[in-house]
């Protein structure tokens, strides 16, 4: 099933502290609005109020590089954003993207071809993506992954699974 999104694109590098300032750590860990009043700040001021629910982001290399800091992930889900699509994801981001629901995906050459404000359409199950114009295909995630992000994270997942 497709779903379309609008997207944010970013370039390559964009580490955690740009992502949700470090300055913030400690004084809203558990502020989802102040999250989200924060998310990418300092690299774009505009995108923390003109976020929409279900928008996505599209970077380039290497996002989420930096600290292991895990707001730098919960500011972009209280923003209401689906998913980050990436050439590549530094390791602790990734995970950490898993185990909080955010759906993290790497589809190599999607930067090239993102814009602020295109319109994306994603196909979870099929692999691929379409934006401007052109198909994409990327591994789709694991069903246990896929489990993980739509139980709203590793914790959540593992809740249900003890009620059953």
């Amino acid at each position: 099933m497709r779903s379309r999104h609008r997207v944010w694109a970013y370039s390559d590098h964009v580490n955690t502290d740009v992502i949700f300032p470090g300055k913030y750590t400690y004084s809203v860990q558990h502020d989802s609005a102040a999250l989200a009043r924060h998310a990418l700040e300092d690299l774009d001021p505009d995108f923390a109020r003109a976020v929409q629910p279900g928008d996505v982001i599209v970077a380039g290399r290497n996002w989420g590089n930096g600290s292991s800091r895990e707001q730098a992930v919960t500011c972009l889900l209280a923003c209401g954003l689906y998913a980050v699509i990436a050439e590549s994801f530094a390791r602790i981001y990734f995970r950490n993207a898993i185990n909080n629901g955010l759906l993290a995906l790497t589809c190599p050459g999607v930067s090239a071809l993102a814009q602020n404000g295109s319109e994306l359409s994603l196909d979870l199950d099929a692999g691929e993506l379409e934006l401007a114009g052109e198909t994409l295909r990327f591994a789709p995630l694991p069903p246990s992954v896929r489990h993980i992000v739509a139980a709203g994270g590793l914790i959540a997942s593992l809740r249900a699974a003890r009620r059953c």
